[in-house]
């Protein structure tokens, strides 16, 4: 699917284990920002050897963005300092 389709307009993924996160920002027919956060991670059934996905998507709306990473950030700070 090419970012017209998905009206992706940035794309970027890192791997982490079995788990992949997917950050996608995309615009609205109106041409508003959000942001996809997805994580994917991988199953395989021991009994048929099928692999799964099983994913878990976070919508983010750009009228919350600096707050989401102002809060993330206070977060990774506190993390950081041990400070709990």
């Amino acid at each position: 699917m090419d970012n017209h389709e998905n009206n992706a307009v940035f794309s970027s993924s890192f791997k982490a284990g079995r788990r992949t996160y997917f950050f996608d920002l995309k615009k609205t027919r109106t041409e508003d920002f959000f942001l996809t956060i997805t994580e994917s991670k991988k199953h395989t059934d021991f009994d048929t050897g099928d692999v799964k996905f099983e994913k878990h998507r976070i919508f983010l709306y750009d009228e919350d963005f600096e707050n989401f990473v102002n809060t993330l950030n206070a977060v990774l700070e506190k993390t950081k300092r041990n400070d709990f």
